[in-house]
């Protein structure tokens, strides 16, 4: 039996990863950060894999922040080749394992060759069914959420939207995420216990998972690892363990 096929219920529909400890990773090995970001590839092809394998539906992976713009030039230059690089080896292996791609942030502020290949992976698997893929590239949640209540705004003040029609639903409706579900489970690596900015409306109730592993030497089992505790866990949404087990 393969280990993907261990036992594993449930398998959360959405997966979301805050991959941290690339660079951390490389300076331990007294090695450039960039030489972390390389090894970070892989561990985005495992993981990437292996949820298709396992069942995920979605799986949302942070990979560049609004932030991250500060970073030195030479470190996001090489970020933006790793991400162009990965995208154009990936593209048929998404193909044929019906891996859909999306991306959640300001495409506008990628390079423009990186853009391009981002929109034609997009668009060359965008009938594809097994799972959704969404990078979160240049992407920071508030400006999001803000984003999001401006067009909500747009359309009340264009007559198009009530006031009284603003509800959850309806600012959901407007965000990066509009046509999938919430994650059910975050997962971050690297040792850090924060969300960093990063889909602050849409983790409202999910299962958060850290680990201490950096990303680099995250892998099929440290993922499987981190499906397995969530499913562990009793997810209660503000009702008491009782009236769930009574149901």
């Amino acid at each position: 039996m393969q280990e993907s096929q261990l036992e594993i219920d449930p398998v959360p529909a959405h997966v979301a990863i805050i991959m941290d400890g690339n660079g951390r990773w490389a300076q331990q090995r007294k090695r450039p950060r960039l030489f972390g970001h390389k090894a970070g590839v892989d561990s985005v092809r495992a993981v990437v894999e292996t949820a298709r394998e396992i069942g995920v539906k979605h799986l949302t992976l942070y990979a560049f922040s609004t932030e991250n713009w500060h970073r030195p030039g030479f470190e996001v230059k090489g970020l933006m080749s790793l991400l162009k690089t990965y995208l154009q080896v990936e593209l048929d292996n998404m193909k044929t394992n019906e891996i859909r791609l999306d991306c959640f942030g300001q495409k506008h502020r990628l390079p423009e060759d990186v853009h391009q290949v981002l929109d034609q992976v997009m668009a060359e698997t965008i009938d594809c069914m097994g799972m959704r893929l969404n990078l979160a590239l240049s992407y920071g949640s508030r400006t999001e959420i803000i984003a999001g209540v401006q067009e909500i705004a747009r359309k009340c003040s264009a007559g198009v939207l009530d006031v009284r029609d603003i509800d959850e639903q309806l600012l959901s409706d407007n965000l990066y995420s509009a046509d999938q579900p919430d994650p059910d489970l975050l997962i971050r690596t690297g040792g850090e216990h924060r969300l960093s900015n990063f889909l602050l409306w849409q983790l409202s109730y999910a299962e958060i998972y850290f680990t201490d592993t950096m990303w680099p030497d995250f892998r099929k089992s440290q993922f499987l690892e981190a499906i397995k505790a969530f499913g562990n866990r009793q997810r209660r949404f503000g009702r008491t363990g009782g009236q769930l087990e009574s149901k």
